[in-house]
């Protein structure tokens, strides 16, 4: 590995100077090669321009004198200069006076002169100058010379293609022998980070070979493995501790555990032997309750005509407290027994549910009936006979509170979310004072007095514990005057028992 990591930075460190070699005398060439063919051009007009005007000079004389012979001599001098490849002389009206080309068999130059100048065409040169005598023009020479531009780049490209070569070799050479300084530091700090790693030995330590800037990292990285060692030790330390709690606490929660199996032992035992206990007491209050009922009723039938007011007074207020504690035992026996049935759950249409249980509840009430408002209720699966019993109580719970509204009110709902249904039952009658809504769900308790609202006080308990065993929740809420709202959940799926 610590070569294959060494290798790998010494690649790039090398990649990196041949790069900016290359760019370097890429840069350079091509600057090298826009002036030599700016050069080029310029030194091949010069040269062509100067051959003519020593044509001009030299012909001046055979022009004035329309000596063709003596012109065309001066013309095929030329010949020496193998750059030339054809030459002509006009007259000053524009005519041919004798012309010159390297091959017999092609036309260097037209018939008639171009304009003073020079243009490149093809790979040559064409080249026109006015010849000027006494302020007067005498005539026009026009001379045609190679202009081989694209030999000229190859050839400047090879000689560039040999130097970049050459350089790149020797800038390859240097900096295989500069990039050790830089490398082999890196090398030894990356050996000593991979034996850390494997032997978990934080005493290792990197030797410094320089103080530039790898010293500097160097030192870096000696001064973490300090900082790891004895962080590495705090965290031993820690962890050895940590265990060490985490013993302690299991062996706590296990005791916890078995105290509370035994406590919520003893409490389920407590539970059932107070169960008992109220369905026996409810069962065996009976027998009296009903002599105290009968002998009562035996009493007024037999003797109210010799009774005076007072004693029938009396006489009617026994009867109507016995049939009180009648209703009395009858809803303890119904919670006793509610901690004794099973769930069965069923899929319910809530909404017919709630209708038929107002029905039922408004059976026998005299006078207008409040108005019954249902919403949207989701379906629910839960006990039938249970849940027909909390609509049941708190439709009745409703009318009964709303009974001395000018116009009662009822309104049943609910609300979907996502993991339970929330039902609840709304009336515009007397309300409670929020402060005792604690106390709404306890049996027996009660916030109005039972002149005002009849009632034992266990309906709204029956409530709660029914909806507690299929695992929801119940709560109300209210203003006095304003009515109140009975909520409660059940869950979208069904509740173990």
């Amino acid at each position: 590995m610590k070569r294959r990591l060494a290798t790998s930075v010494r690649a790039k460190l090398l990649f990196l100077v041949l790069v900016t070699t290359a760019c370097a005398l890429v840069i350079s060439a091509v600057a090298m090669l826009l002036y030599e063919l700016r050069e080029f051009r310029r030194s091949g007009v010069d040269d062509l321009a100067a051959q003519a005007e020593v044509i001009g000079l030299a012909v001046t004389p055979a022009l004035q004198a329309l000596d063709r012979q003596a012109a065309g001599h001066y013309l095929a001098l030329l010949e020496a200069d193998r750059a030339v490849t054809g030459a002509a002389l006009y007259t000053a009206n524009g005519s041919l006076f004798a012309s010159y080309s390297r091959d017999p068999d092609v036309v260097a130059l037209p018939p008639l002169p171009g304009i003073d100048g020079q243009y490149v065409e093809g790979n040559e040169l064409v080249l026109f100058r006015r010849i000027v005598a006494d302020g007067e023009i005498i005539g026009t020479v026009g001379l045609r010379a190679r202009y081989d531009l694209a030999g000229r780049v190859v050839d400047y490209l090879g000689i560039v293609a040999v130097v970049m070569v050459v350089s790149l070799g020797v800038a390859l050479l240097v900096s295989e022998r500069l990039q050790r300084a830089i490398t082999e530091p890196i090398a030894a700090v990356t050996a000593v980070a991979r034996r850390v790693m494997e032997q978990r030995d934080y005493s290792l330590r990197a030797p410094k070979s320089s103080s530039d800037e790898i010293g500097l990292l160097v030192d870096a990285f000696n001064g973490m493995l300090d900082e790891l060692g004895s962080r590495a030790e705090r965290l031993e330390h820690s962890v050895r501790e940590q265990q060490r709690a985490e013993e302690e606490l299991l062996s706590l929660n296990a005791e916890l555990e078995e105290r509370v199996e035994a406590r919520t032992a003893q409490l389920e035992a407590a539970n059932r032997e107070l169960e008992s206990f109220s369905y026996s007491v409810s069962h065996d209050l009976r027998a009296p309750l009903r002599a105290i009922t009968g002998f009562a009723n035996l009493l007024w039938e037999d003797h109210h005509e010799r009774l005076d007011q007072e004693a029938r007074r009396k006489i009617d207020i026994i009867r109507g407290q016995a049939e009180r504690m009648g209703e009395l035992i009858e809803d303890l026996l119904a919670f006793s027994r509610l901690g004794r049935r099973s769930i069965e759950p069923v899929e319910l249409d809530m909404a017919e549910m709630a209708r038929t249980s107002f029905e039922r509840v408004t059976r026998d009430v005299s006078g207008a009936l409040p108005e019954l408002r249902v919403g949207r209720l989701p379906p629910a699966t839960a006990d039938r006979n249970l849940i027909e019993q909390v609509w049941t109580n708190l439709l009745a719970n409703a009318v009964k509170f709303s009974s001395k509204t000018k116009q009662p009110v009822i309104e049943v709902g609910a609300i979907v979310e996502e993991r339970e249904n929330l039902y609840y039952v709304r009336d515009n009658g007397a309300g409670f004072d929020p402060r005792y809504r604690h106390k709404l769900f306890g049996v027996f308790q009660r916030l109005h007095d039972e002149s005002e609202f009849p009632g034992t006080g266990v309906g709204l308990a029956l409530v709660q514990r029914i909806v507690s065993r299929h695992g929801g929740r119940v709560w109300a809420d209210g203003k006095p005057g304003d009515g109140a709202t009975f909520h409660f959940s059940l869950p979208r799926e069904a509740a173990d028992d």
